[in-house]
């Protein structure tokens, strides 16, 4: 038999201590392995959360900066998109993007939605959250691709002089965000620990909350001209290289693969996991996906969509809101003008989304409709508002948007902490990267319903705000 690596020595020499006392029977090993391991479970640093494994803080830091990374070129395309919709529209700058509803000029609209950013944002990377989970997850190489995706995806819309150009750069974006998701949180899986999963939320959260504040200061500080600066993020895919084949280590595997009688199958497929990713035997401490066929998959579905519905509802509903609504939302501010106001928004959505994100270690909220529920409710707030604008006060929108935010962010933890506790492990991986999709449908779904209700809204009077 393969020797196969544990989590500690010590736990690894009392399991051959007592397996030299029967050496004629293999049976007896396995046993007095399991015994070790069970014995010394203080000395192998297993958490008291179940089954979960240790997992190190520069492995921790590592995933809050593949959140931040993964999620940051999303986050600031959807911030500027009333600005790359003005900037590449004939006779418009981003100064005077909000007079160009030439049907109602009561309303400040544009003349496209920015709902077509949100779909360019988010299709692509809709389409590779239903594919990704179903292809083998050869990690360093989509985590390559990932990279580039994001490089291009920069250079494209900062060096936009036409909407095809400008788009092409959001598609790259989202190839790369939606790749990053479905790979990294399949990947996430052979961690077992819940605090990768809070790392990595709070991550993903803190890329809107960075990416919506980042993009605000670089509308202040270049005025007009926004296109050239938006470079500067080019350090976001060089960060995300670095936290990955860097910063981040190898996932390790515990004594319930070995009771599950996986050790052979482990120590069989050694090898491979170091040709296909590049790590040395002792490194290959790794958990190795098991080999479920595309039918098996397939079958998991139902099981899976009692997560992604309220999931999937609540992006639908809150990116409606985001990208269908907000900039239909103005106040007469000396402070703050009419075209920043949308980007302030996005800024405050983002800080509810960061805060939510990361508080699966302090509280964790199981019935994730309610969460569905009350960002229905959001929806019937903002539309009404939109239309007859009686919300008195900016800060009174500025706290409902806080609270879409929180909703969000609380849907986005608990779903996935429920996913790494209550999925089967040999299911978990699959069910971890497929969630993804769920999101990625409401959030498309949002972008195809908030062009014509943006229209329609726009068509109709304007009334005066007491």
């Amino acid at each position: 038999m393969d020797r196969v690596p544990l989590l500690t020595d010590s736990a690894e020499c009392d399991a051959d201590d007592e397996a030299d006392s029967d050496s004629d029977d293999e049976v007896p090993i396995l046993e007095a392995t399991l015994k070790g391991l069970s014995a010394g479970t203080a000395a192998a640093g297993r958490s008291d959360d179940g089954d979960e494994l240790p997992l190190s803080g520069r492995s921790i830091l590592a995933f809050w900066m593949l959140g931040l990374c993964n999620n940051y070129g999303y986050v600031v395309m959807l911030s500027a998109a009333a600005d790359i919709i003005a900037a590449v529209s004939p006779g418009e700058s981003s100064s005077d993007s909000s007079s160009s509803n030439d049907t109602n000029p009561d309303r400040q609209c544009n003349e496209i939605s920015t709902g077509a950013i949100l779909l360019a944002d988010i299709i692509p990377s809709l389409v590779i959250k239903m594919l990704a989970p179903f292809f083998p997850l050869w990690i360093h190489l989509r985590m390559g691709s990932i990279v580039l995706f994001n490089v291009a995806g920069f250079i494209l819309v900062s060096q936009a002089k036409d909407l095809f150009m400008a788009l092409t750069g959001v598609v790259s974006m989202s190839l790369a965000s939606g790749l990053g998701e479905a790979s990294i949180l399949a990947h996430m899986a052979l961690y077992k620990n819940k605090s990768s999963i809070s790392a990595w939320s709070s991550g993903t959260g803190g890329a809107g909350f960075f990416g919506s504040l980042s993009y605000m200061l670089l509308v202040y500080v270049s005025g007009n001209d926004r296109s050239q600066p938006l470079l500067i993020f080019l350090l976001v895919p060089v960060m995300m290289a670095i936290s990955f084949w860097v910063i981040l280590e190898s996932p390790q595997y515990s004594q319930l693969d070995v009771s599950q009688g996986r050790v052979s199958d482990i120590a069989q497929s050694n090898s491979t996991v170091n040709e296909g990713y590049g790590r040395s035997d002792e490194e290959s401490t790794r958990l190795t996906a098991t080999h479920t066929t595309l039918i098996d998959k397939l079958k998991m579905m139902p099981e899976i969509l009692k997560y992604m519905l309220p999931f999937g509802l609540v992006y639908l509903f809150e990116y409606f809101i985001n990208q269908g609504l907000y900039e239909l939302i103005h106040f007469d501010l000396s402070w703050l003008p009419v075209p920043n106001q949308y980007v302030a928004y996005q800024l405050c959505y983002q800080i509810g989304v960061f805060a939510s994100r990361s508080s699966i270690n302090l509280f964790t909220i199981n019935n994730t409709w309610l969460m569905a529920i009350f960002q229905g409710v959001n929806v019937v707030i903002f539309s009404t508002e939109a239309i007859y604008s009686y919300i008195p006060n900016f800060f009174i929108v500025v706290a409902l948007v806080l609270w879409e935010g929180l909703l969000g962010g609380l849907s986005y933890v608990n779903t996935y902490n429920r996913l790494n506790k209550e999925i089967p492990e040999e299911k978990r991986e699959f069910a971890m990267s497929i969630n993804s999709f769920g999101d990625a449908l409401g959030i498309s779904l949002a972008g195809f319903i908030a062009i014509p209700v943006h229209n329609a809204i726009c068509s109709m009077p304007l009334y005066a705000r007491h």
